[in-house]
């Protein structure tokens, strides 16, 4: 196992993958480098001598200026390591080479009606308000009890929620949206939609929602309003019997990875994260976008001490002003509740080797890859372009990954230092960034990513990108293997 990474050839810091001790002699680069100071796993350590004022570099950015004099060997953190006067880190490499990872891979995906690609044939039921959600758990158990084994679909996902009623203004279109979103998500095979009767997200604005996005597919979309009717299970037990009908014939064919769109999240890094899950999540995307396929982040927050970084890797003028508009426009909500949008690492934070605002959005934004960003795109906005996209959305796990679905993302990959059984509505792959989380939560973690620290990483690369293929040819990940899914929508305004 390597003592120490570079993680970007453009670095003057290395990063220690294990605890080190000082007078410790590491192998770097073919050469030995004594340890003057104590590194703790995940920290930084400088393998050349740096001048009070000189640019500390990480992941090919400027993380910060040294406050003194840095020796090769020696810790870099809060006591001689600050924040950029500017504030706002520079790119130091900002190659988006992506020639060494186009492939002829395939997936095995369902091609929908209209054009869309998904990876499930899943039955969504999602409800428009909040307060009928209990009753979707009786339709599921009867049209369980008639087709054990799901029927035609693959796993049948109740889209619970509290919103739909009582909310106001751009909150309660806000909420339209992402509901609509997921009845166009191309993972469904069938879905029905639910309402009361009496709540202000009424059926007809659904309809005329989706007809703008599309249309209504009958065979696919059924709606029912329990008010309307005598028996809702009776009714809503036909409507899933033409849904399962209508699905029966579905298949799978090969699809090329132009057609896949992934989204990309970190929960609660630890020191070992930018060694290794956000490391492979970030081939992933090289490979994805190096083959015509979208990647989509969002967490605007943690990413906003690299607004500039991203502004200055978009692939036009207007795409860094779209980068712009949305990191602005957060930072804009958050000053409305009188918070600062972009904060220091905490004491966690700091023990982990993270030292400035910027250096924590590094480590964050390696999870997409090297390629430029293709669009910056607002909450319950569609990713349609080729490449990176960046989404407007809060740094919050749940919301984050429903983002990304409602975004029609096929599936979201997180990389995790914790764990956490929380899914969205599409497959959920949980990436453990060490081997002992892996093998503690094996019904939640799904690759671990820990694996980096023993085998050459171009193996375990390999193997990551294999099994994404995998899942999204059919393979189940352990969410679907639990039953566990969900959706949560972004709240912004008041509720009536």
């Amino acid at each position: 196992m390597e003592k120490i990474v570079i993680l970007n050839s453009s670095d003057n810091v290395a990063v220690a993958t294990t605890d080190l001790a000082a007078k410790d002699t590491v192998e770097l680069n073919g050469q030995q480098l004594e340890l003057l100071t104590d590194v703790p796993v995940g920290n930084k350590v400088a393998f050349q001598d740096l001048a009070a004022g000189d640019a500390i570099i990480k992941l090919g950015q400027t993380i910060g200026q040294a406050t003194t004099a840095i020796k090769a060997g020696q810790l870099v953190n809060e006591d001689n390591l600050a924040s950029a006067t500017d504030s706002q880190p520079q790119v130091v490499s900002a190659t988006s080479d992506l020639s060494k990872y186009i492939s002829k891979q395939t997936f095995m995906g369902y091609r929908r009606k209209n054009g869309k690609v998904g990876i499930r044939n899943d039955l969504f039921i999602v409800p428009t308000v909040g307060c009928i959600t209990p009753l979707m758990d009786v339709m599921v158990q009867q049209f369980k009890a008639v087709h054990p084994d799901n029927g035609s679909f693959d796993n049948i996902i109740l889209l619970k929620h509290p919103y739909g009623c009582s909310q106001l203004g751009d909150d309660f279109e806000q909420t339209r949206q992402i509901l609509c979103d997921a009845v166009m998500h191309p993972n469904a095979g069938g879905v029905l939609v639910f309402g009361l009767g009496c709540e202000n997200n009424q059926m007809d604005g659904m309809k005329e929602t989706i007809e703008k996005m599309g249309g209504i597919d009958p065979q696919r979309m059924k709606f029912l309003v329990a008010q309307e009717v005598k028996d809702e299970f009776a009714n809503a037990q036909q409507m899933l019997e033409e849904l399962n009908d209508a699905a029966a014939n579905d298949h799978r064919e090969e699809i090329p990875l132009s057609e896949l769109k992934v989204g990309l999240q970190s929960v609660q890094p630890d020191a070992l994260a930018p060694l290794t899950a956000d490391r492979l999540l970030g081939h992933l995307a090289n490979v994805v976008n190096a083959n015509g396929g979208t990647t989509v982040m969002t967490g605007l927050p943690k990413l906003a001490a690299d607004q500039k970084v991203f502004e200055a890797k978009s692939d036009s003028k207007e795409t860094a002003e779209k980068v712009d508009r949305i990191f602005n426009h957060m930072k804009d909500y958050y000053g409305e509740f009188n918070q600062q949008m972009i904060k220091e690492p905490s004491a966690k934070e700091k023990a982990n080797g993270v030292t400035t605002p910027a250096e924590s959005a590094a480590n964050l934004a390696q999870k997409g890859g090297v390629a430029p960003v293709a669009d910056a795109l607002f909450y319950d906005k569609k990713a349609e372009k080729a490449g990176l996209t960046l989404l407007e959305g809060p740094n919050n796990d749940l919301i984050e990954s429903s983002a990304e679905a409602s975004a029609d993302c096929q599936m979201v990959i997180t990389s995790t230092g914790v764990a956490t059984p929380y899914a969205s509505f599409v497959p959920s792959v949980k990436v453990a960034t060490n081997s002992e989380l892996a093998a503690k939560k094996k019904r939640w973690i799904d690759f671990d990513g820990g694996q980096v620290l023993n085998k050459p990483f171009d193996e375990v690369a390999k193997d990551f990108v294999d099994y994404i293929i995998a899942v999204a040819s059919g393979e189940k990940t352990n969410n679907e293997k639990s039953g566990l899914h969900g959706l949560a929508i972004f709240k912004i305004g008041v509720t009536e």
